[in-house]
């Protein structure tokens, strides 16, 4: 199964017995929106809810942190995930947060992932089956055989300012970047991390929700000045919109890493040096 799939692919493959599919449909705050009650009114067939605020370290003081691999481990089973299964993800989320699912199931060394191309918003464009209310899937098995080395904290980063051994690449909106935009987070600075490139991961899909890909992909990197053969580790508000970065790098068949507490705890920090203005 490829990384990405279209939407053609997985109607062919609805109800195949090894086939799992995840909406993991996330929204901010000013969405105003609410992914478990928009699941129960219409999704895919055969899809289960998988809620990244829960599926989180829900003692972190920071949103939507990796959780520990237990506890990561007793929710994909409840959700039917596990071990044997290939999985599907999407969303209908304006921060494409199929792709941190993607992310932290690949970081606990789960295989045969793949992001539904265009989400859900391409699903039903196409007039395609939806079904409505809670399933009740039946428990899966994961076993946690290795766990990639795909994260840096808040000292790695800062580390990084001096070494400049990975390329940072933030994944925020231009003006939240430069720091004209104030954070929404009480007590969070506006800026970015010294040294860091951006690129907003919206430049990463067409106008019709799907991924770019090839030569149009591999621009978006280039304007940004990231060399994709270097190490690479991204940053955005709270890990959503950086685990896009790493799916794009991922199209393009590079790898990197993602500052997990990004800037809701970078620029909460009084004690980390921000900067402001372009890249």
């Amino acid at each position: 199964m490829d990384s990405l799939v279209s939407t053609e692919w997985l109607a062919a493959e609805l109800g195949a017995a090894d086939l799992r599919i995840v909406d993991a449909s996330y929204y901010l705050a000013e969405h105003n929106r609410d992914a478990q009650a928009e699941f129960a009114v219409a999704h895919i067939p055969g899809a289960v809810f998988l809620d990244l605020a829960k599926v989180a370290d829900t003692v972190s003081p920071f949103p939507t942190m990796l959780p520990p691999p237990e506890a990561f481990a007793n929710q994909m089973q409840s959700l039917g995930l596990g071990d044997g299964t290939r999985i599907v993800i999407y969303d209908a989320s304006p921060v494409r947060s199929s792709a941190r699912a993607w992310w932290m199931l690949r970081h606990f060394g789960m295989r045969d992932i793949a992001i539904l191309d265009g989400g859900f918003t391409k699903w039903r464009a196409e007039g395609r089956a939806t079904e409505s209310g809670v399933p009740t899937p039946h428990p899966g098995h994961v076993t946690i055989t290795a766990i990639r080395d795909d994260v840096r904290d808040l000292a790695a980063m800062r580390a990084n300012i001096d070494s400049g051994a990975e390329q940072v690449l933030d994944a925020r909106s231009a003006s939240r970047f430069t720091g004209e935009e104030a954070d929404p987070r009480p007590g969070v600075a506006s800026g970015h991390i010294p040294g860091s490139k951006h690129l907003h991961y919206a430049k990463l899909f067409n106008a019709d929700n799907t991924w770019k890909t090839g030569e149009a992909l591999q621009a978006a990197f280039d304007a940004a000045g990231i060399d994709l053969s270097k190490p690479l580790v991204t940053t955005c508000g709270s890990g959503i919109t950086a685990s896009g970065l790493l799916f794009g790098a991922h199209l393009l068949g590079a790898d990197g890493a993602l500052y997990d507490g990004s800037w809701s705890e970078w620029g909460a920090d009084p004690a980390t040096p921000k900067a402001t203005g372009e890249a």
